[in-house]
């Protein structure tokens, strides 16, 4: 065997390994129409999309604690509940705000879509911008947090947290690049195991103490009154202790990957979602106040009330932390399935790269998953895995988000003034002022502890976001068709095949099909891979108008491997070459004339060129066209 053919060999065999590695690790790849089967129902759309928000109130308690007995002492449990209900009651206008978001965008796309289509581009792309930020630093914070609980348990793991928060990562991308369906899953059950967990322990406490009037001791000193409530005092409070509602928006924002009816099952999770969260913050703060909870550095309040209700040690107790380090990453999990869908959306509007647009080979936005994976893991790096030093950096994209989620819905009304318009209104224009105020509460308080990292963040992502839309309108406009002329059929030479790979018919293939003319050529065909119904028949009613006697083949791809498809027919090709013809692949190419542009473009074509070369009699040649 010629030392080639052993190369050719080795790279076969190592190709076809790793694709088995992946289908062992990911699950065989699934049909463009197995789609349906994968979306969320409500039984499984609720721990998904909802464990942000229910995991939150795990350490809302604890940050509205940390700004309380630094300053008020032992007074500071009175004020607790005051805070924890107006909590609540943003809670609902917020819930309320989002169910009309849900009636009128049930395309999904959250505060990106409803401030885009009613206040401008611009402000849609800072919400946009606020929304991505928000789900990064979810993940980020949320698994952070649940290392918390699983070091508050095992006091000797605290010296590799930033390593156990980094598998848990990888452990989460694995599982959403699984898909929709295996995530739910996988991911629910141990969401609904917290649920019923915390509310066991809320239902015990409250038994002990109320039922049985048990005297509870304080597991720590708590520090003598310092000063009385003040306004401002209040408003730090109420703003930290908003994290809890961090995650609201995510089911607005993820109703395409609910089934029919997708707008019905989106609200009642929502209000699913409203419940648990009402029940939980409430039951916890409760509990922290007849406790007297006092935040300690290295273990959670959750960790401290489960002490108290269950005893140190107890099964219970650790079923506590374990569970509330698994909703804790769960929360994670909201972030992978809306941040993929929201990149979607903006790859789809040409905000950005177009590869976002893509599914992988289990139907999940795999580019956007990867992403995620890559920031967050970063910032955990980053911050040494600490949740608290993240916290300052969480609540400011979140409720500018909202502020412009309500904006928009109330402009809306305003415009539009439909049905009973005054009373939503009403509802959408309160939760503007709210979000908007403690937004700006936010940003004040935590200025310095890192929230201006987001707010520089933020105006930096809109610039790169509008230059790529940009860029992608100059090259749509150098593409175009300007006149029927440039459609007319060319001469057909003598000679070997000629295979014209098309996704659509613009100038730079028909630049690539004139070249194709020039060559000696017996045959000439344009070859396409079907991955979208509507582009190809815009293609074909293109291709028909220029009335050319080429073939176009076009082939079905429902697993949406256009490169392997084309691969194929190359190959099928091959065997019905005569001695000395050889095939030829022409494949259009942008150039662009700015480097920075590149990575906008062709990396489809570069793995799809990589892979031909290897190929026996098939030449592959690339027409650039400038742009």
């Amino acid at each position: 065997m010629s030392a080639d053919k052993l190369c050719v060999l080795i790279e076969i065999e190592g190709a076809s390994m790793l694709k088995k590695i992946k289908h062992l690790i990911l699950g065989e790849s699934l049909r463009s129409d197995a789609l349906a089967h994968e979306k969320f129902s409500v039984l499984w759309g609720l721990p998904v999309l909802s464990s942000d928000a229910i995991s939150s109130v795990s350490y809302a308690c604890e940050e509205i604690l940390m700004v309380l007995i630094p300053v008020m002492g032992l007074a500071s449990y009175g004020p607790l509940m005051k805070v924890g209900f107006a909590i609540v009651f943003l809670l609902f206008i917020l819930v309320f705000s989002y169910r009309q978001t849900i009636n009128c965008y049930p395309q999904g796309g959250g505060s990106y879509i409803v401030a885009s289509d009613n206040l401008g581009k611009v402000f849609g792309l800072i919400a946009a911008s606020s929304l991505a930020i928000d789900y990064v630093l979810t993940v980020a914070v949320s698994v952070c947090a649940g290392t918390a609980a699983i070091t508050s348990a095992f006091p000797q793991l605290l010296s590799v947290r930033t390593e156990i928060a980094l598998l848990i990562i990888t452990l989460l991308t694995i599982g959403n690049l699984r898909g929709m369906k295996d995530s739910s899953i996988l991911f629910g059950i141990p969401t609904y195991l917290f649920v019923f967990t915390i509310l066991l322990m809320i239902l015990t406490g409250f038994v002990k103490v109320f039922v049985f009037h048990e005297i509870p001791n304080p597991p720590a000193a708590v520090p003598g009154t310092v000063e009385s409530l003040s306004l401002l005092l209040f408003l730090k409070a109420f703003s930290s202790g908003c994290t809890a509602l961090t995650g609201v928006e995510a089911v607005s924002d993820g109703i395409p990957n609910f089934r029919a009816p997708a707008q019905k099952n989106a609200k009642r999770v929502l209000y699913l979602l409203a419940a648990l969260v009402f029940i939980i913050f409430l039951g916890i703060l409760s509990l922290a106040s007849v406790y007297h909870i006092v935040p300690h550095a290295n273990v959670t309040v959750i960790a401290m009330i489960a002490e108290e209700v269950f005893g140190k040690g107890t099964l219970l107790f650790y079923l506590v932390q374990i569970t509330t380090a698994i909703i804790l990453t769960m929360a994670a999990n909201t972030a992978f399935a809306d941040l993929p869908l929201l990149l979607s959306i903006l790859a789809r509007d040409g905000f950005v790269p177009r590869q976002f647009l893509s599914r992988g080979s289990r139907l999940s936005f795999s580019n956007g998953i990867l992403l995620l994976f890559l920031l967050s893991a970063a910032l955990v790096i980053a911050f040494h895995a600490s949740s608290h030093l993240l916290m300052p950096l969480y609540a400011v994209g979140v409720f500018l988000s909202f502020t412009l989620s309500q904006a928009g819905m109330f402009v809306r009304w305003m415009k539009r003034k439909e049905g009973n318009w005054r009373h939503k209104a009403v509802i959408n224009g309160s939760g503007m002022l709210i979000t908007a105020i403690t937004c700006v509460i936010i940003a004040a308080s935590k200025f310095m502890h890192g929230a201006w990292i987001v707010l520089l963040c933020i105006p930096v992502l809109v610039y790169l976001m509008e230059r790529i839309h940009r860029h992608y309108a100059y090259v749509k406009e150098s593409l175009k068709i300007r006149s029927d002329q440039e459609l007319q059929p060319c001469a057909i030479q003598s000679g070997g095949k000629v295979i014209l790979p098309v996704d659509s018919i613009n100038r730079s293939f028909l630049k690539a099909y004139h070249y194709a003319c020039s060559l000696q050529v017996k045959q000439m065909e344009f070859y396409h891979v079907n991955t979208n119904a509507e582009a190809a028949m815009k293609l074909q009613a293109v291709y028909e108008q220029m009335q050319l006697n080429i073939p176009l083949v076009m082939e079905e791809a429902p697993y949406r491997n256009v490169n392997e498809m084309i691969l194929q027919h190359v190959r099928a090709a091959q065997k019905d070459l005569k001695p000395k013809e050889s095939v030829t692949v022409i494949l259009p190419q942008f150039v662009m004339k700015k480097k920075r542009f590149h990575a906008l473009h062709n990396q489809t074509s570069m793995q799809l060129k990589l892979q031909l070369s290897k190929l026996r009699n098939v030449s592959v040649i690339s027409v650039p066209y400038i742009m």
